[in-house]
């Protein structure tokens, strides 16, 4: 699979570039962002952090404000950010909103027409695009999942139902529950049938923390208490979720005062974060 590198600027002594290719699960053009660190001496591995963006933005947000570049650069990861969902295929009522369609995959494979022949986030994130890093960069084989929003609640149920490709967990303001609170949009992509509706429980973090039998996961999330969406992310749900299953799933929540739901927030909270990763994947051999 080809592909085509679009930038590469230096950034804290890395690079930071952003690559195009055709995507075979989205069957349409697709970019994503990578750091690539600093490396003094040939025939270095990293490990490797995929972030996951929240709603109307691409793959441009994340490293233009977050200044994340600093920390990865430090703590040796490439970074890696899909865009949030295809683009161009002009589906009806694809731009008619800015929660729905372009721009808002909630990162799920869609089983509704017209979006489930490209609306296959899901299994980009956890399949094709971890195969394609694999593939062209010096990579460890450990990776770790976080992400904003509406990419919170992507790192949480990619990292929840993929154990042994994400190693580490964590996200700033996720959506935690949107079965209740995002319906619209999943009555559009996966169907509002009774037996339909049942599968929505695949794609909330929420429904998979109270089946996860994987092995322990410590996830650090952030929430700011100024948040205007608080309502609607729930951030206290997944806490209740795990219930009796703290042998395997520890969930630490910080409720930071004063702050919004902007990169003004995640931009203050970025360093934990990477040292939150760095420490749990450190400890972990390489994949060969």
């Amino acid at each position: 699979m080809s592909l085509e590198l679009v930038l590469r600027v230096k950034c804290f002594n890395g690079f930071q570039k952003i690559y195009r290719h055709f995507s075979e699960e989205l069957g349409c053009s697709m970019k994503f962002s990578l750091y690539e660190p600093e490396s003094i001496t040939t025939g270095v591995k990293f490990n490797v952090l995929y972030y996951l963006s929240g709603l109307s933005c691409t793959e441009e947000n994340f490293i233009i404000k977050s200044g994340f570049q600093k920390y990865a650069n430090e703590h040796k990861f490439i970074v890696v950010g899909p865009d949030t969902s295809p683009r161009g295929l002009n589906l009806p009522g694809e731009n008619d909103n800015w929660d729905f369609g372009e721009g808002a995959s909630y990162y799920l494979d869609a089983v509704k027409e017209p979006w489930s022949k490209h609306y296959r986030m899901y299994s980009y994130v956890t399949k094709e695009l971890p195969k394609l890093i694999q593939q062209n960069f010096p990579t460890t084989g450990r990776n770790g999942i976080f992400g904003h929003s509406m990419g919170g609640h992507g790192a949480l149920v990619c990292g929840l139902r993929n154990p042994d490709l994400y190693q580490s967990i964590s996200a700033f303001a996720p959506m935690t529950n949107p079965i209740f609170s995002r319906e619209d949009a999943y009555r559009k992509y996966l169907g509002d049938s009774t037996e339909e509706v049942k599968e929505w429980s695949l794609f909330d973090s929420c429904e998979i923390a109270k089946h996860y039998s994987g092995p322990p996961r410590d996830i650090l999330i952030d929430q700011g208490l100024e948040d205007e969406f608080l309502e609607m992310l729930k951030p206290g749900n997944l806490q209740l979720a795990i219930g009796t299953k703290e042998d395997k799933l520890k969930v630490t929540l910080r409720l930071q005062e004063g702050y919004g739901h902007s990169y003004y927030f995640v931009s203050s909270f970025i360093k934990d974060h990477f040292e939150h990763h760095s420490k749990i994947l450190n400890q972990l051999p390489t994949v060969e």
